[in-house]
């Protein structure tokens, strides 16, 4: 993630002028002035997600305001073969929201009201720009809150979780995204409106709903969401252990888990990722240790006391260095503070930072934490480490400088090795961020032949011409076999209208 790597277009040609002239024309047919966004100044903002490596300005960008507009826009696209890329509040990490030259932005952010909140049943009717944050502030009043929580969630909208299935700190006991949502409401590349799954405990017919969480807007448009709300629980304890090496804390994550204890959440970092949050936050951190785990347990008084007596025993065990129980409710928020501010904070070390999106098996985490050292003296970059250590889905932070000529590179290839590394050991490429632009290479290594035709079978009959979000998260047969991971199917490219973009 870095301002400075970031590659500008192009200034627009003439006859990519006269283009967006004329798709403005068409759209302000469907859609209020007011609601297309065309001149450069207009356009910049939306040129990346949070992923900065890679801009690239949009035809233009349409920021609808009811559904039937969405769905007019749609069919509109999908008549005159103009992909469309929908992007949520753009705090993605993978570049699944980078727009495209000759295709049109689709902004949902004027979709940012919770419909209903029903107490009663236990679940809160959302549109898609509403913020994750908002929706647990909106329910708290009832003792109510919806559980997945991304680091962003104070910007992030619950569209752009579906899309990536986004996790956080809590989806270790609470489950990601796709664990929370009971419907969505659709819209199809031809503008027609689905309503996928129900308000009830379970659906007749095929699983659609978890196909849709976790495709990053390749297979439709999310206009509505119905999210589970779930009781506060009525104590939480948060236990904070430090450790003199990351193998003693990356092993204490598996003896936990082992142990029969499911924390709502088990977070570590390293050192350097440990003095940035306290640099930061000013949280309390013992920055002469390793690494550091942050242990939270929630439910009844007397079952949280009892797994504190265990977890505690279970790092005694693992040669924890230093161990603490936070005494009151503001100290467990400030410990959490320095957390969920690690991102910003490693921002403060090095001109830009690379964040890295990887999950493996919780037992390789010693290992993997080794081979990460010696790849970043192999590649001569230091890395931070802050993750979600109990579910394995490990956020490895690349510093560098994109100002030295060759280290943007450098960067970029140390984040493959390290994602592939991940493959190697039974993981995957990604756990929350989506696999957008910035990984769609690793993919064709953890990915057969056989899957991706099954993808792309997928993506076709949902979207037959490719126009929703085309070129991302499926890499092509034709990309593999360039990138050397694999050999295309008897010579032939399946679904080639995919390849054009």
């Amino acid at each position: 993630m870095s301002s400075h790597a970031a590659q500008s277009d192009q200034p627009a040609t003439p006859d990519m002028t006269a283009k967006r002239q004329e798709v403005a024309v068409a759209l302000a047919t469907l859609v209020p002035a007011n609601c297309i966004l065309s001149s450069s100044e207009e356009l910049k903002p939306y040129e990346s997600d949070g992923l900065t490596v890679f801009k690239k300005t949009p035809l233009l960008v349409v920021l609808p305001e009811t559904v039937e507009q969405v769905q007019a826009i749609l069919r509109w696209a999908n008549a005159a073969k103009v992909p469309v890329v929908a992007r949520g509040a753009g705090t993605g990490l993978s570049g699944g929201a980078l727009p495209l030259e000759h295709g049109i932005l689709l902004g949902l952010a004027k979709f940012s009201q919770i419909l209903e909140l029903n107490t009663e049943r236990g679940f809160a009717r959302v549109q898609p720009g509403v913020r994750n944050l908002a929706i647990s502030d909106a329910a708290r009043p009832y003792g109510l809150y919806y559980a997945p929580d991304p680091s962003s969630q104070i910007a992030c909208t619950i569209g752009g979780n579906v899309a990536e299935n986004s996790g956080g700190v809590h989806c270790l006991k609470y489950g990601l995204t796709v664990h929370n949502v009971m419907a969505v409401t659709v819209v199809t590349i031809d503008g027609e409106l689905l309503e996928i799954g129900s308000n009830a405990m379970d659906s007749a017919g095929y699983d659609l709903l978890a196909l849709l969480n976790g495709s990053e807007g390749m297979l439709a448009v999310v206009v509505e969401v119905t999210v589970k709300l779930l009781a506060t629980p009525p104590c939480a304890k948060l236990v904070m252990a430090a450790f003199n090496s990351v193998e003693d804390a990356g092993s204490a994550v598996g003896e936990v888990i082992a142990a029969g204890i499911i924390p709502a959440g088990l977070e570590l970092m390293d050192k350097p990722a440990m003095e940035a949050a306290e640099a930061f936050a000013n949280c309390g951190y013992p920055t002469d240790s390793a690494a550091l785990l942050l242990c939270e347990l929630d439910g009844l008084e007397e079952e949280v006391t009892d797994q504190i007596k265990k977890v505690s025993a279970v790092f005694k065990s693992c040669n924890v260095a230093t161990l603490r129980v936070a005494e009151t409710e503001d100290e467990r928020l400030l410990l959490w503070k320095g957390r969920k501010s690690a991102f910003p904070a490693v921002g403060r070390l090095a001109p830009d930072y690379y964040c890295i999106d990887g999950t493996i098996p919780r037992g390789q985490l010693p290992y993997v934490l080794r081979r990460m050292e010696q790849l970043s003296a192999e590649y001569e970059l230091p890395i931070a480490n802050v993750f979600h250590a109990g579910d394995g889905n490990l956020h490895p932070l690349i510093l560098f400088d994109a100002n030295i000529p060759g280290e943007t590179e450098r960067t970029e290839a140390l984040g493959s090795r390290i994602l592939l590394l991940c493959v190697e050991v039974g993981g995957t490429v990604t756990g929350e961020h989506g696999v957008g632009v910035e990984k769609i290479n690793e993919m064709c290594v953890q990915f057969d032949e056989a899957s991706l035709l099954q993808f792309h079978a997928i993506k076709a009959a949902f979207d037959p011409d490719g126009l929703l979000n085309p070129g991302k998260a499926v890499p092509t047969l034709q990309r593999c076999a360039e990138f050397g991971a694999m050999h295309v199917h008897h010579g032939q490219i399946p679904f080639p209208e995919l390849e054009r973009f």
